[in-house]
Parts: structure tokens; C-alpha cells; sequence
């Protein structure tokens, strides 16, 4: 199973760990220094041109996705209810 993060970009369904709003980023201190080390070992990806709205964290990255993070959700659930 795989999940569209926007752009051209899809993941495998198994390499998911975490998706957050991106208004983690401005509101938590831990968030901020998990994607500042992320930044630092050349672990993020930007998917398009979009203003992020969502941060998807997989097993070996951590990818802004323009698309938001209810959508992506909704995404999830449906592997979830259907596994």
C-alpha cells in the first residue's frame, strides 16, 4: 500500500511513523529541534512549490507535504479499516 504525499511523491504505507500539522513546527520545541536535527543529517524533503501544510515523518525522512494533515489521514484510515 502506498500514500500520495502531493506532488509526484509516494510512500509506502510501512515507512509511516508520524503526521503532524505543520503548526507543530512553530508551537513545540521538541518538534522544532527533531526537524532541525532532520535538516542537519539531510533527512527533509519539500514536496512542490505549495506553502507546507502538514509534516509526514517516515522511517528514514521527514517530508513538508502541501497537502493538509486531516487529508492525509483520511488516507491512512482507509488502509487501516481495510487491513
Amino acid at each position: 500500500m502506498y500514500i500520495h504525499l502531493g506532488g509526484e511523491k509516494i510512500i509506502r504505507f510501512s515507512e509511516l511513523v508520524a503526521i503532524f500539522d505543520i503548526s507543530i513546527e512553530k508551537s513545540s520545541k521538541i518538534s522544532k529541534q527533531f526537524v532541525s536535527f532532520a535538516h542537519e543529517d539531510k533527512k527533509v524533503e519539500s514536496i512542490g512549490e505549495e506553502e507546507p501544510k502538514s509534516i509526514v515523518v517516515t522511517k528514514n525522512k521527514v517530508y513538508y507535504s502541501p497537502i493538509s494533515s486531516a487529508t492525509l489521514k483520511k488516507r491512512t484510515n482507509s488502509f487501516v479499516m481495510n487491513a
